[in-house]
């Protein structure tokens, strides 16, 4: 079917939409005036068995008249409505109210010789409740029109085939951000042709808002149905957008929501389909997930967890524990400060689990800087040749003024600056690269180490090592697992070696668990080591122990026996 009838098989305009004659005669034309979508009675009347494309001419020849044409062009260039009236059959005159929609041209026909003020005032209703009613921007039913629509259809029997999808878009933010709002536009519109033409009969698309929609659909045997549909919708975001002669990548994430299993009212049947979406979305995104119960019961945990999180810091809950960094020779270098939250009830919470919260919540910048502070004091204690390294997350890292506090926690605990090592990912490397360079150029000027941690693992563009100035490279333990069996392992490891070193870099290996592991390492020129090989992470009253015992032994004397 050509794209352009993609649509004729969704339900026309119902009455209570358009009023009872513009239910009858209703069509929707593209930006070059081909028949997308019309009323059942519109269809009837064309007959539109055949597969061919219908232009406007077609269904309305007095329209191809270069006046008129010229009003037709006018209303889609312009938004502005306008009445015409055709007068191809004196005993059958028409009128036409044309206005836009969905990035082309709407028309509602009313028939009658005249417009009276009646029929006028019906078509203007008409217009503005299109217009209340219809997303500007893709032509898809509103928000309003959604709430409207399941109101009235819920609650339903059992077996009623009744399915509710959220869809979200992923990695459109980033559209926004670096191609500008109007890209974002296309791509929005884009979208919506793609869940348009993904759809069948009593299936119906809105959006919502911002990068957010939703399909209704009704079918028999759900919630099979309704998978079947939202995987031919996850597909179609799997092809690339063309905006202005750029690719770019957006996909979806859709949550399912069946009635009245899931839920038999609005409210609860949308909250399901949140939920779902927030399954897709913590499972990795692209994807699609149908409710089940269990869903619920980690939302809520997770909420429960995150009002815990906005009070940790003032509870004093989170804890630094300390893991030694070791030279070439098993000499200790310093220590990573690593945060812990120990929470009431739950205990000891990992790292992994809390901080893209308090990131999301905004709360990683004070956090952060409780982690600096505490983590520099800690170092004072320590011999004067030790470093501390302190990880920076991506929302951190971008808080404005990150340099100024930086500067004013070393002037205020009193710790030289060559002593501190902030550790940043390369994800915090892919936004806003002019004012990443800037940091990092004033973190270097102030005698701060900068270290790339978890190398080869994101995007690791070599522009990176080029263009910022980093001090250290940490090569992930991916790398370091199969060493020193694994030959491709140890190709990787060696290259960024004697990159690193070509660059004027260090290079620190996480990870390091066996004595195999880290005499390879070391054979091969490795900066440092780092991992539970050396010694597991240190609470803060374990750390002076654990300085005053590697001394006595001297150095090459560390190892698994006491530190575990």
């Amino acid at each position: 079917m050509p794209e352009n009838r993609a649509n004729w098989r969704q339900p026309g305009p119902q009455k209570s939409e358009f009023g009872s004659r513009a239910e009858g005669l209703f069509s929707v034309w593209d930006h070059d005036l081909r028949l997308v979508d019309c009323s059942e009675m519109l269809k009837e009347r064309l007959d539109l068995a055949d597969e061919a494309p219908v232009t406007l001419a077609d269904v309305y020849p007095d329209l191809a008249n270069p006046d008129l044409a010229a009003l037709v062009q006018l209303v889609v260039s312009s938004g502005k409505p306008r009445t015409i009236r055709l007068r191809s059959h004196e005993s059958d005159r028409r009128n036409l109210l044309l206005f836009q929609a969905r990035d082309g041209l709407a028309i509602v026909e009313v028939g009658g010789n005249d417009i009276d003020t009646a029929k006028a005032q019906e078509l203007d209703r008409a217009l503005l409740l299109h217009q209340a009613t219809h997303d500007v921007l893709t032509g898809l039913p509103n928000r309003r029109q959604f709430s409207d629509k399941l109101g009235k259809i819920l609650p339903v029997r059992a077996k009623a085939g009744l399915a509710l999808m959220q869809i979200d878009l992923d990695d459109f933010k980033p559209v926004n951000d670096t191609l500008g709002h109007g890209a974002g536009d296309i791509v929005l519109k884009l979208a919506a042709e793609r869940i348009r033409k993904a759809l069948g009969k009593d299936e119906t698309a809105y959006r919502l808002a911002g990068d957010e929609f939703a399909v209704i659909q009704i079918a028999r045997g759900q919630p099979d149905e309704a998978e079947k549909l939202a995987e031919s919708l996850i597909s179609e975001f799997r092809k690339p957008f063309t905006v202005d002669g750029i690719t770019v990548f957006v996909g979806a994430s859709i949550g399912v929501a069946i009635a009245p299993r899931d839920g038999n009212e609005s409210e609860q049947l949308m909250k399901a389909a949140d939920v779902a979406l927030y399954a897709a979305k913590k499972d990795g995104r692209r994807r699609a997930r149908t409710f089940n119960p269990s869903m619920l019961q980690v939302l809520e945990q997770r909420e429960l967890l995150r009002r815990s999180l906005r009070v940790a810091l003032q509870h004093h809950e989170f804890f630094i524990e300390y893991q030694p960094l070791v030279d070439r020779s098993m000499a200790i270098a310093g220590f990573e400060a690593l945060l812990r939250w120990r929470h009431p009830i739950l205990g000891v919470i990992s790292p992994i689990a809390f901080i893209p919260m308090a990131e999301a919540d905004g709360l990683m910048s004070e956090i952060g800087q409780w982690v600096l502070e505490e983590a520099c004091r800690q170092a004072l204690t320590w011999p004067a040749n030790y470093t501390i390294a302190v990880n920076l997350s991506p929302a951190e890292f971008l808080t404005p003024g990150l340099t100024d506090r930086v500067s004013q926690t070393l002037d205020v605990v009193g710790l030289p600056s060559e002593r501190l090592e902030l550790e940043i990912t390369e994800t915090v490397l892919l936004e806003r690269t002019i004012n990443n360079l800037d940091t990092l150029n004033t973190l270097n000027v102030l005698g701060i180490q900068i270290s790339l941690d978890d190398f080869g693992t994101e995007y690791s563009s070599l522009s990176y090592l080029k263009n910022f100035p980093f001090d250290n490279i940490k090569i992930d333990k991916y790398f370091i697992n199969d060493l020193p069996g694994d030959q491709k392992s140890q190709t990787i490891v060696r290259f960024v070696i004697e990159m690193a070193h070509g660059l004027g870099m260090r290079v620190t290996a996480e990870g390091v668990e066996t004595a195999e592991q880290a005499a390879w390492l070391q054979a091969e020129g490795c900066d440092r080591l780092q991992g539970y090989f050396l010694s597991s992470p240190l609470g803060a009253d374990m750390v002076d122990e654990f300085i005053r015992k590697h001394s006595d032994d001297g150095p090459g004397m560390t190892g698994p026996n006491a530190e575990r």
